[in-house]
């Protein structure tokens, strides 16, 4: 029904910065409203943890980790959800993955679910 795409990732020393970007597009459906875009993270051998979210009011929450350093942003016009990360520690390394809750029209039915990325490669590392 939905496709999200990340990019953005990449390597970057410790104290750099990176912006990821998910946009996300109908496949089988048409995308009637997007309600709560986030980001999470997972590292080898440890448990995927949620990084921020917002909601469509623009209401934002962080991870303990990133709070003062990751900012969360959405362009609502281009159905697309972006975050800025500053000060990146190794630490920071991982999977990036976009997910989104998202109520499409399938066969003229409205359905609501939950989608997820492919993932983002983030490596920090000097």
């Amino acid at each position: 029904q939905v496709q999200l795409v990340e990019s953005g990732g990449g390597l970057v020393q410790p104290g750099g910065s990176l912006r990821l970007s998910c946009a996300a597009s109908g496949t089988s459906g048409i995308i009637i409203s997007i309600n709560t875009m986030g980001w999470y993270r997972q590292a080898p051998g440890k448990a995927r943890e949620l990084v921020a979210g917002i909601i469509s009011g623009d209401s934002t929450n962080y991870g303990d980790s990133v709070k003062g350093r990751f900012t969360i942003s959405r362009d609502n016009g281009k159905n697309t959800v972006y975050l800025q990360m500053n000060s990146l520690k190794p630490e920071d390394t991982g999977v990036y993955y976009c997910n989104a809750d998202i109520v499409t029209v399938v066969a003229g039915n409205s359905v609501r679910r939950s989608f997820w990325g492919q993932g983002t490669q983030v490596i920090v590392s000097s």
